[in-house]
C-alpha cells in the first residue's frame, strides 16, 4: 500500500488535526439532560457520540456539533473539534481555539428553510399569498418570461432561476440591490413549474425581496421579531454583529480536490467553487450581509430549537408562534421523488424544506416522516414526527468526496435509530 503522501494529488484528501484524546476537545452543554428525559436510554446517546467521533476522526471537519432533542427535551448538545486555528494549510503550531455549544457556525443552505418559514408566516399574517404571482410584488420580476412565477415555485425550487446566471464573488453577493436585478433580468432555464432545479442562492433573494416590501421591514428585523424573539433565540439570524464575526467558527474545504461532473454542478449553482465558496464564508463581508438562502448563523441548539417548534406545529414552550396549519402546509410534499436537475439526486420537497424517505434521503434511512434541509457541506437538520425527535449535525469542514460519507451515512442512520417511534 501507498503511503498517503505519495498518492497523486488528484487522490490526497485535505485534512485538518486530530488529537488522540477526543476528551480534550469535547465540550458538553449545561443543557444537556438525562437520555431518560427525553424516553431514551443512555446506551442510545452514547451511541450516537461514537458515531460523531468516528466521522470526527477523519479529519475532515475542524468542528462537529451535534444536538438532538427527543420529546422535546435535549438529550444531546455536544461540540467537537476546533472553531478556528485548525483547516488543513494551519501551520502545526497555529494557535487553536476549541469549539463549545455556544460556538456560531453558519448553517449556508440550511437558512432555506428559515426563509421559508419566514415567508409561510407572511401568507398567515395575510400580508401575501405563496400562491400568488412574484409580480404582485416585483413587478420587474416579470421580464424574460417570468411574469408566472410564483412564490410557491421558489419555494418548491421549481421557478426555472436555479443558477445566478454567471461568476460570482463577494462584491457581489453581498450587493442586494444589484443581484435583485440580475435576478429580474434572468431567462428561465425551465418552464416554470415544470421540473425540480435546486436554487441554491437564487430563490431565497427574491423571497426576501418580497417579504422586505409586503412589510417594509428589513429582513433581519422581520425575522427577529416574527419568528425568534418569541421561541428566545438570541444568536440564529442572518450573519452576525459586526463585532461578532470573530467569534463564527472558520469553514474550510477538505477531502479530495472536486472533478468534473460536481465541479460543474457547483459553479452552475453557486456561481464559483467549492473551494471559493468555503473561503467566502469566512470574510466579514460574507458574515455581515443578508443572504437569505445562505448565510443563516446560529447553534446546532438553536437550529434544533426552530425544529422543535416545527415538530410542535408552531409552539414552542408554551408560545405560539406559528398555526399548525401553517407548518403542515411548509412541509408537506408537493412531489414524490424525482430527480432534481440542478443536484443531479433524487430528492423529495416540501414548501421549503427537503423531505425524507425510506432509502434515499437527506436524514437517514427509515426517516418518510421527517422535514428539514441539507446545508454546504455535511450540515443536515431535520424534525422526525415519528420519532418525536429534532436535529441538528452542523460541520464545518466541506469535503464534496471524502472517505468519511460512509461514516456520515452511519451516524444519520444512528440517531435514526436510537431515537425509538412514537
Amino acid at each position: 500500500m501507498r503511503r498517503p503522501h505519495l498518492r497523486p494529488r488528484f487522490l490526497r484528501h485535505r485534512r485538518c488535526f486530530v488529537p488522540d484524546d477526543l476528551a480534550e476537545v469535547t465540550r458538553v452543554a449545561d443543557s444537556e439532560e438525562p437520555a431518560r428525559a427525553g424516553g431514551m436510554e443512555t446506551a442510545d446517546v452514547d451511541a450516537i457520540w461514537a458515531a460523531t467521533e468516528r466521522l470526527y476522526r477523519h479529519g475532515l471537519h475542524p468542528t462537529v456539533a451535534v444536538c438532538v432533542r427527543r420529546q422535546g427535551r435535549v438529550v444531546l448538545d455536544r461540540t467537537l473539534g476546533y472553531s478556528h486555528g485548525n483547516g488543513p494549510d494551519a501551520a502545526p503550531d497555529a494557535p487553536k481555539r476549541i469549539a463549545t455549544p455556544d460556538t456560531p457556525l453558519c448553517m449556508f443552505s440550511a437558512s432555506k428553510a428559515i426563509t421559508a418559514m419566514l415567508i409561510h408566516a407572511l401568507d398567515e399574517d395575510g400580508l401575501l399569498h405563496v400562491d400568488d404571482r412574484v409580480v404582485e410584488y416585483i413587478p420587474e420580476f416579470g421580464q424574460a418570461g417570468k411574469a408566472w412565477v410564483t412564490l410557491r415555485h421558489l419555494l418548491s425550487h421549481r421557478a426555472g432561476i436555479p443558477s445566478p446566471g454567471g461568476p460570482q464573488d463577494i462584491e457581489l453577493v453581498t450587493d442586494w440591490d444589484r443581484v435583485i436585478s440580475i435576478l429580474c433580468a434572468a431567462a428561465p432555464d425551465t418552464v416554470p413549474g415544470q421540473r425540480v432545479s435546486y436554487h441554491a442562492l437564487t430563490g431565497g433573494w427574491i423571497l426576501g425581496e418580497v417579504a422586505q416590501r409586503v412589510t417594509g421591514k428589513p429582513l433581519r428585523a422581520l425575522l427577529r421579531e416574527r419568528l425568534l424573539e418569541p421561541m428566545g433565540i438570541p444568536t440564529l439570524d442572518y450573519g452576525v454583529p459586526r463585532d461578532r464575526v470573530g467569534e463564527v467558527a472558520d469553514n474550510c474545504f477538505t477531502g479530495l480536490p472536486v472533478f468534473p461532473p460536481f465541479s460543474g454542478i457547483a459553479r452552475y449553482a453557486l456561481g464559483m467553487s467549492f473551494e471559493d465558496a468555503a473561503a467566502l464564508s469566512n470574510t466579514d463581508a460574507f458574515l455581515t450581509s443578508v443572504i437569505p438562502s445562505g448565510n443563516i448563523v446560529g447553534t446546532a441548539e438553536e437550529a434544533s430549537r426552530f425544529f422543535q417548534m416545527l415538530l410542535d406545529e408552531g409552539t414552542y414552550d408554551s408560545v405560539r408562534v406559528l398555526d399548525g396549519r401553517t407548518v403542515r402546509r411548509a412541509t408537506q410534499r408537493t412531489s414524490f421523488q424525482e430527480l432534481d436537475l440542478a443536484l443531479l439526486l433524487p430528492l423529495r420537497y416540501g414548501l421549503g424544506f427537503m423531505l425524507g424517505g425510506r432509502l434515499i434521503s437527506p436524514f437517514g434511512p427509515h426517516t418518510q416522516a421527517a422535514f428539514g434541509h441539507l446545508g454546504l457541506m455535511n450540515i443536515h437538520v431535520w424534525a422526525d414526527r415519528r420519532r418525536a425527535s429534532s436535529v441538528a449535525v452542523v460541520t464545518t469542514g466541506k469535503p464534496l468526496v471524502a472517505d468519511h460519507l460512509r461514516d456520515l451515512w452511519r451516524l444519520l442512520s444512528t440517531i435514526t435509530e436510537r431515537c425509538p417511534r412514537v
